[in-house]
């Protein structure tokens, strides 16, 4: 999608506006803890350079601007009380959050409609800090993953598929790692690999309906719904090709259906798992719990369990983890930090 940052910010501060007359707010000033889901250059707590954007969004006037400024405008444009006090990335809202319940918590992921992860990491292993006399013992690090093989050091792991989808993509070449896994695409390549199938004769009798040949029509929560139907059962599946145009498709097509969707939201966890266990492996804590957040992970019926066991297959056995879910989304940990930002600053 692509509108202009005037549109974009306007918005939010709108909503902000509704929602604080709705709640009868409107009379005092209130912080603000803004999450922002795209990978940036923070130089602070309310000071964030937008380096691009992902996720299928494109707002032009913005790369390279302090999108906490932008929105400050927007807010004053409209006349918000509103002071924003501390921008997060998802991925730490998201650690905040099950932090606030778990002190284990050191590890923040997103597995979305995109997919992040950040973690806590001792200051003498950050080389590029450049701090004072108080600096923290721990700083969180941003991985921005999505971008991980962007360099083509995953190509030997990409399919015709993946390729297909960076082909048409707005951010071509971007996100590689990002495209194999998350919600904006898992479904796409789903619809992809079932086209070719039919295409060759082995779905369908070849025959395949309009609205199959659409791009992103076959929608992630479809390999979620599918995957779902019990061994030999088909009754989600059917209901899926009916959605998708299909109508009397055989046992036959709807168990190859169920393959399909099968093997690209394991191979997706895989990859998740093989990145966490990584992080694991680097930070080598007796025990950590990784905080998770998004709806491929919250709404798939075998991700989780995919992701703890691939996790434990290549994690050292010396260090133990457990996934918590982030029941109050990253949402809840911007609001946590700025709650604190408010405190400090008292």
């Amino acid at each position: 999608m692509s509108f202009s940052f005037f549109q974009l910010f306007d918005h939010i501060a709108e909503c902000l506006s509704h929602y604080l007359e709705q709640l009868g707010l409107t009379h005092r000033t209130l912080p603000l803890g803004f999450t922002f889901s795209f990978p940036c250059i923070q130089k602070g707590l309310t000071s964030a350079l937008l380096v691009g954007w992902t996720k299928g969004f494109n707002c032009s006037g913005v790369q390279g601007e302090d999108v906490v400024q932008l929105l400050r405008a927007a807010v004053k444009r409209r006349k918000v009380d509103i002071d924003v006090v501390a921008i997060v990335n998802d991925t730490t809202g998201t650690l905040m959050s099950c932090a606030h319940k778990n002190k284990e918590c050191r590890v923040g992921l997103i597995v979305g409609t995109g997919t992040n992860a950040c973690y806590m990491e001792r200051l003498e292993n950050v080389e590029t800090w450049t701090g004072d006399n108080n600096d923290p013992k721990q700083v969180m690090i941003n991985t921005e993953w999505g971008a991980f093989g962007d360099n083509r050091c995953l190509d030997f792991l990409r399919t015709s598929y993946d390729h297909q989808i960076d082909e048409v993509s707005l951010n071509k070449g971007k996100q590689l790692f990002e495209k194999m896994i998350s919600g904006m695409y898992m479904g796409e390549i789903a619809r992809r690999i079932i086209v070719k199938l039919a295409d060759d004769g082995v779905l369908f009798e070849g025959k395949l309906s309009e609205k199959f040949k659409n791009p992103y029509a076959f929608k992630t929560k479809y390999v979620s719904n599918v995957e779902s139907d019990p061994k030999h059962k088909v009754n989600e599946t059917m209901i899926v090709l009916q959605k998708m145009g299909i109508n009397g498709a055989s046992q036959e097509d709807c168990e190859i259906i169920k393959l399909v969707c099968t093997t690209v939201s394991t191979r997706a966890a895989h990859l998740v798992s093989a990145a966490v266990a990584t992080i694991l492996n680097k930070m080598k804590r007796p025990y950590t719990t990784v905080g998770v957040d998004g709806s491929v992970y919250r709404y798939h019926p075998y991700f989780k369990e995919l992701m703890e066991k691939k996790i434990e297959e290549l994690t050292d056995p010396n260090y133990k983890f457990d996934l918590m879910l982030s029941e109050d989304g990253s949402g809840r940990g911007a609001a946590l930090v700025a709650a604190v930002a408010v405190r400090n600053a008292k």
